[in-house]
């Protein structure tokens, strides 16, 4: 894709009819359009941005495959699937598959049937795969989670670096690479590491002003009032809690569970169909909580999450920032709450000393004195957060911290509000409507009897969209935020019953 096409394409027509969205988000048409036009780009757009649509639809538009390098098995199964679902030929290639299903993925690959194709940091590289796409009809190579190249990035990956031998084996093919968080030496070190060419830089504000940040230091006793208060002021909603340890992640379920309060365990040593099956009811709104460590969240596409809140300090800004983020993707308020203690600190410090990389060992001391200045200072919060990403914000009070605002009123009360009899009302900070609740269930079941998770079907935001506008036809249907022509068609006339269903119910 070395030059744009002889007509401009009708972008807005290929988004309403795919992904179902009548405009693009900020700087979303302006990174199409340089993909398009086959330059290299550099973008950095916070979590809920929308930056997987800034590479899918360039590769929709060009006719050809464009190679999506994903750290995550899950992730690239789950991206690929949705594209499925929206009549965009996808597919992942993965050591989950069976070596019959990859041959198939890959011969279909080579006579040019994917516009998107996902593959692994490692598989990309190997000799036998270079030759592979040679007889791919490449259109252009994204990067996700990019800051994993960089040594200074806070999720480094070794098997990232081996990236930076895609300019010399395909120097024709444009290079995009995308990241959530990355400091502006991060982002040069992505540039100069994937060699790429007078790139387009795309840096969106790191602000996102519908978060309310909220940090306190509390010990053991404390910690577990307030976070008992904070399921209780989130009761109905989505609420992902981050546990430093394995350890914590049960302890907390249980404790939760003995307050009347169900909540599923994520983390990294769970048998795979459990913590799939665990991520899914999360998804669809079966169960409101979710405990996880850090291998919890990547990639993640649930957009009315309205609370996250972490029970210890984080290694880094950009790993607080990435995790935090989670919350409110619909644009919509949400908190975002570290209590953290003390002994946190001095755990962070005590396997930082265990580091026998000094190079490692001082990047890691590094992040560990700016985020404990961002947990003990006493300026807002959002405006550390731009700062330490290189942003200079033009305000100085952001009204939604606890420096700047009032205290959530759940932080300041002095005592659990938490029981059993209280924790499973269904009052919420956002009130489901009943249409609303009828729809999220027939959405569980609809996907349950597909076999694919509730989001790839309709996202919360569609959900919501479609109960306020309430479509009679298909052509209505058109009109709902993220149902484009492919979904109208599959099952548009399925989602009409189920409305149909609602109203005429027995009163």
């Amino acid at each position: 894709m070395n030059a744009p096409p002889a007509s401009p394409p009708d972008l807005h027509g290929i988004l309403r009819k795919f992904w179902g969205y009548g405009e693009f988000r900020p700087l979303q048409g302006r990174i199409v359009h340089s993909l398009i036009g086959g330059h290299d780009c550099a973008v950095i757009m916070p979590t809920g941005g929308g930056k997987s649509l800034c590479y899918q639809l360039p590769a929709v538009v060009s006719g050809r495959t464009a190679v999506v390098v994903s750290p995550l098995i899950s992730l690239m199964q789950d991206q690929a699937a949705q594209l499925e679902q929206m009549g965009i030929p996808a597919a992942s290639l993965n050591s989950q598959a069976s070596w019959p299903e990859q041959q198939d993925v890959m011969r279909r690959a080579a006579k040019g049937e994917y516009r998107l194709l996902y593959v692994s940091p490692e598989r990309l590289l190997r000799e036998d795969f270079i030759a592979f796409l040679g007889r791919v009809p490449l259109a252009f190579f994204a990067i996700d989670e990019a800051h994993c190249i960089s040594e200074w990035g806070h999720e480094f990956r070794p098997e990232y670096r081996q990236l930076r031998r895609l300019r010399e084996l395909f120097p024709d093919q444009p290079i995009a690479a995308f990241t959530a968080s990355a400091t502006r030496r991060v982002r040069h070190d992505i540039i100069h590491q994937l060699s790429l060419r007078d790139p387009h830089k795309y840096i969106a504000s790191f602000h996102r002003p519908n978060l309310n940040y909220h940090v306190r230091l509390t010990d053991s006793k404390s910690q577990t009032r307030l976070l008992l208060n904070a399921i209780e002021a989130h009761t109905g909603s989505a609420v992902i809690i981050y546990s430093p340890t394995i350890a914590r992640v049960g302890e907390t379920v249980a404790l939760l569970k003995q307050h009347g309060i169900e909540a599923v365990p994520y983390h990294g040593k769970m048998d795979g169909d459990e913590r799939s099956r665990n991520q899914e009811r999360w998804m669809s709104d079966e169960v409101n909580v979710l405990v996880g460590t850090v291998a919890f969240g990547l990639g993640i596409n649930k957009p009315a999450v309205r609370a996250v809140i972490h029970l210890s300090l984080p290694k880094s800004i950009e790993q607080y920032y990435q995790e935090a983020g989670r919350a409110g993707r619909d644009g919509l308020s949400a908190d975002c709450v570290l209590l953290w203690q003390k002994r946190d600190a001095g755990l962070l410090a005590y396997f930082i000393e265990q580091m026998s990389d000094r190079e490692e060992q001082q990047r890691a001391w590094e992040s560990y004195h700016t985020v404990r200045r961002f947990a003990e200072s006493p300026d807002c919060r959002h405006r550390q957060i731009c700062l330490h990403f290189g942003e200079t914000p033009k305000w100085a009070s952001c009204d939604a911290c606890d420096i700047c605002a009032p205290e959530l009123e759940w932080l300041s009360a002095k005592r659990a509000v938490a029981t059993p009899a209280r924790a499973k009302r269904k009052t919420s900070v956002m009130p489901d409507s009943a249409l609303l609740t009828h729809m999220r269930e027939w959405r569980r079941l609809f996907a349950r009897d597909r076999g694919v998770p509730a989001f790839m079907i309709l996202n919360d935001a569609s959900l919501a969209d479609l109960c306020r506008k309430e479509p009679a036809t298909l052509e209505d249907l058109l009109e709902v935020t993220g149902i484009g022509e492919r979904k109208a068609q599959s099952f548009g006339r399925e989602i009409l019953d189920a409305i149909s269903q609602f109203y005429s119910r027995p009163a």
